[in-house]
């Protein structure tokens, strides 16, 4: 899918909080949404990304390019109930939850490892922003489910050697940082 004309208007705006961050490395998704939403911030001169297949947003298998309603007629359950279903049964023809650990965690855990005290910058999707924050804050991906991820939204953290402090979480520079 395409990002909307409101997700390109979001992408410009994240682009220009992004310029202004002292930036080491850039990692994105190669899936088309993150690609159209990392463009704008390409085009004023950021260093190429790496493209890691692994950052790839969780296989939602059936319920792919379904609302929320559609999934909950289908397969009886609702909207806040996803990470559960993920976690614990796995999406119908997609990935389970361990499955996409398995996926994330050695991808995410190379990034940390190559960039020790850099500030770095992952452009993904929500279910990998939600699987990241379940590595390193050592939570089970439904616990999760209390975090709103919003689209183009930033969420930032500081890594130590004995924890990860979460200093932004769904920051969204187009409605929340002044234009």
């Amino acid at each position: 899918m395409d990002l909307s004309p409101r997700g390109h208007e979001q992408a410009v705006m994240l682009a220009r909080y992004l310029q202004l961050q002292p930036l080491d490395a850039i990692y994105a998704s190669p899936m088309r949404r993150v690609q159209q939403t990392l463009a704008p911030f390409l085009k004023n001169g950021a260093p190429a990304p790496t493209i890691l297949p692994a950052l790839r947003e969780v296989d939602f298998g059936d319920w792919t390019g379904l609302g929320w309603k559609a999934v909950a007629d289908r397969f009886g359950f609702g909207a806040h109930e996803w990470l559960d279903q993920l976690e614990f049964h796995g999406a119908p023809n997609g990935e389970s939850g361990a499955t996409f650990r398995r996926r994330v965690e050695p991808c995410l855990r190379d990034i940390i490892r190559r960039h020790p005290r850099q500030n770095i910058v992952v452009f993904c999707h929500g279910g990998v922003i939600r699987m990241m924050l379940a590595i390193l804050l050592d939570l089970p991906l439904p616990k999760t489910n209390c975090f709103e991820i919003e689209y183009t939204s930033v969420t930032q953290l500081a890594l130590y050697p004995h924890m990860a402090e979460v200093e932004l979480l769904n920051f969204t520079p187009w409605r929340d940082w002044a234009k």
